[in-house]
């Protein structure tokens, strides 16, 4: 979870009162945060955010901004956002997008502020921010990269070009010396570390002014000059690039109102662009996205076991920085700029929750009692697993969540009917798996040191796209195991079937499959009662090159479901 450190002394000054630990530690559940440690000498709360979707509360103005709602204040509004219908003059402040960044790095937003002068507590916060946001939303710099200029230093129009990697060079922030792009990948710390998010490209995104001074390489380095922000300087322009409009824009937003909260104007940026986008060609930031929401009271009072009137239920969301109103039995809520968490009904229902106050709902004990025992499901898997482990497999234990390369590509399948993660935080986490056998090989890819014959298996769930589920998805209970030898073969993995079937008492026969996990020809569906409950065979020889693995591989997964 992400952790952010606080001057103790800016919060409470904020905050108009001093609170003890055990009072902050009762405030911060209204931001999901805890206090996570002390610099006494320093005068630093160290600060744990329990909601990874709330990438608003990364800072000390977002958590300020949580936290003063929570007590009573007036939540802000900010004048300063364009819409699609409302699009403010920026004058010369624009950024232009070369066509050849489509196929690279293929958006940018910004924003400048002016009217304060920076000072140590707040470069620190930016930076802070600037890392928190960049590292976890951006998925490290891959989706999100955002860098921080001296404006005065800038003449308009700022240019997002694609760059020739050896014939353009800059002189990197911490460097005094001229390094064209390879260079920079190559030599310096940042080249190092962020370097694989652009080196396969042909050319490299680059910003520069209009008269050709140097803002930035992102998402890798700031330029020397331009890019190191000192105390005192009290013009800013501040970029995002990234592969992701929605999020650029998101986030954007929260560095905006962060700014906008510590004093500072917001002055509006345009941006044209060259090819289409979903807020079309020309986009002025910071701009405001987010579609309202809606929740039944009916439902409010049912999720939370209480009956609220709809103006407590508006009064909770106030104190959480969220404007409503009642009609018609329903909340209707603006979602505010710096938040773009609200997916579902039940997200409101959670605002409400918080801002009412967890401790003002009354416990109850249960009217009634109902005796433990295990469904016929697990009763199910668990004779399944007892068999597996009687016929000499190790039973594993796999994360749900994983990547397109694992999942996808490495097993050459097509992404149809797979559940992708609309905001993942990693890209290794960005897919459902659909099934088991990525995970099995995996693990198969990380053992060529171990003792021969492997026989690992595991029992867990899948899950699918499926549009005649009032969800819209599937879950399924499914066994899956792989035996690898140099043996392994189609009848030798038949026969485990064979046995696993007899003792689970189910008939079954075998029909010929098709399917490019597997040799041709090596393959078959297991049908019990009419319906394809599994597949087996032959993992396909390009499948074991994908991971790395050398020995040969049988595989098969069953759904339990169907077989109970």
């Amino acid at each position: 979870m992400p952790k952010i450190e606080v001057v103790a002394e800016n919060l409470y000054r904020t905050l108009g009162k001093r609170l003890t630990d055990s009072e902050l530690e009762s405030l911060l559940t209204a931001a999901k945060a805890e206090l996570d440690g002390k610099d006494e000498e320093a005068g630093i709360l160290k600060i744990e955010l329990n909601d990874t979707n709330r990438p608003d509360l990364w800072s000390t103005a977002g958590l300020v901004r949580q936290l003063s709602g929570y007590l009573g204040r007036d939540v802000r509004c900010y004048d300063f956002f364009s819409t699609s219908e409302e699009v403010f003059e920026t004058g010369e402040r624009v950024v232009t997008v070369d066509p050849d960044l489509l196929d690279t790095r293929p958006y940018i937003v910004a924003f400048a502020v002016s009217g304060k002068a920076v000072d140590e507590p707040t470069l620190m916060d930016l930076i802070q921010t600037q890392e928190k946001l960049c590292w976890n939303y951006g998925r490290k710099r891959s989706a999100i990269a955002m860098g921080v200029y001296r404006s005065d230093l800038i003449t308009y129009p700022v240019r997002y070009v694609a760059a020739d990697p050896l014939k353009t060079s800059f002189i990197p922030l911490q460097s005094d010396r001229e390094l064209n792009l390879v260079e920079v990948l190559d030599q310096t710390p940042k080249g190092q570390e962020f370097g694989h998010i652009v080196r396969d490209f042909t050319k490299y995104p680059f910003i520069t002014d209009d008269n050709g001074k140097v803002l930035s390489f992102p998402p890798i380095i700031n330029s020397a000059e331009v890019g190191a922000v000192q105390v005192g300087d009290n013009r800013l322009f501040i970029e995002l690039t990234g592969t992701e409009l929605k999020a650029l824009i998101h986030t954007a937003s929260i560095v905006a109102c962060d700014l906008a909260d510590d004093g500072f104007t917001i002055e509006p940026v345009k941006i044209i662009y060259p090819y289409d986008t979903e807020f079309g060609r020309e986009l002025v930031i910071p701009y405001y996205f987010q579609s309202p929401a809606a929740v039944s009271m009916k439902d409010v009072c049912k999720l939370l076991g209480a009956a609220l009137s709809p103006d407590e239920a508006l009064a909770a969301l106030r104190r959480m920085g969220v404007f409503g109103l009642h009609d018609s039995g329903s909340i209707y809520v603006t979602v505010p700029e710096y938040r773009n968490d609200f997916l579902h009904p039940v997200d409101i229902i959670e605002d409400i929750m918080i801002g009412h106050g967890m401790d003002r709902f009354e416990p109850e004990m249960p009217d009634f009692f109902t005796p433990g025992r295990l469904t016929a499901e697990e009763e199910f898997s668990r004779k399944a697993k007892e068999i597996m482990i009687g016929m000499g497999y190790q039973e594993m234990m796999y994360n749900y969540l994983g990547s397109a390369r694992d999942f996808i590509h490495r097993m050459m399948v097509s992404s149809e009917g797979f559940i992708q993660v609309e905001n993942p935080m990693s890209e290794n986490y960005e897919y459902v798996r659909k099934s088991i056998i990525p995970s099995l090989l995996q693990s198969e890819a990380v053992s060529s040191n171990a003792v021969y014959p492997h026989r690992i298996f595991e029992i867990g769930k899948a899950a699918y796209a499926d549009g005649s589920e009032p969800s819209g998805t599937s879950t399924k209970n499914y066994l899956a195991f792989l035996q690898a030898e140099r043996g392994s073969g189609f009848n030798q993995i038949a026969s485990q079937i064979s046995g696993l079937l007899y003792y689970l008492s189910r008939e079954y026969s075998l029909k010929d499959v098709q399917d490019s996990r597997f040799i041709p020809g090596r393959a078959a569906e297991v049908i019990c009662a009419g319906k394809t409950a599994g597949i087996f065979g032959e993992v396909h020889p390009q499948v074991l090159e994908n991971w790395g693995i050398q020995m040969p591989c049988s595989v098969c997964e069953i759904d339990l479901d169907l077989l109970l």
